[in-house]
């Protein structure tokens, strides 16, 4: 099945001007064309959107994507080095989920210790 830009935004909740950004830099390199230049999106490049935002949402940079991209092109000869790439953004993701989780820990610390001062400011008013 083919998809316009139109229906592959509203697919996958990306912007018209975020799928040709991504065109543009190459992240969607199988991506057909009609003979007037209108993109003709596949099912294949909808999957390809999602790992690119996945990456992307989860940190990797626009050039590590294009480059990681660019290694799932050439087969099966660069399974390990995409395999270590994967390896490696997982680990970037793990130390960014510790320290979210340290940083929730010192917002919650704090939202109690301003609940405790509410209280006592609520108390010490009412005497």
């Amino acid at each position: 099945m083919e998809y316009t830009i139109k229906q592959v935004s509203e697919k996958t909740g990306l912007s018209i001007y975020a799928l040709r950004y991504y065109d543009k830099e190459g992240l969607l390199p199988l991506v057909k064309r009609s003979q007037s230049g209108i993109r003709k999106f596949s099912d294949n490049d909808i999957d390809w959107l999602g790992l690119i935002c996945c990456l992307k949402n989860s940190g990797m940079s626009i050039e590590n994507i294009k480059e990681f991209m660019n290694l799932c092109l050439q087969g099966n000869e660069t399974v390990e080095i995409r395999r270590n790439i994967l390896l490696k953004h997982k680990s970037n993701i793990l130390a960014q989920m510790k320290q979210l989780e340290n940083s929730l820990n010192t917002i919650n610390y704090k939202i109690e210790h301003y609940k405790e001062i509410g209280i006592f400011h609520i108390d010490s008013e009412k005497s």
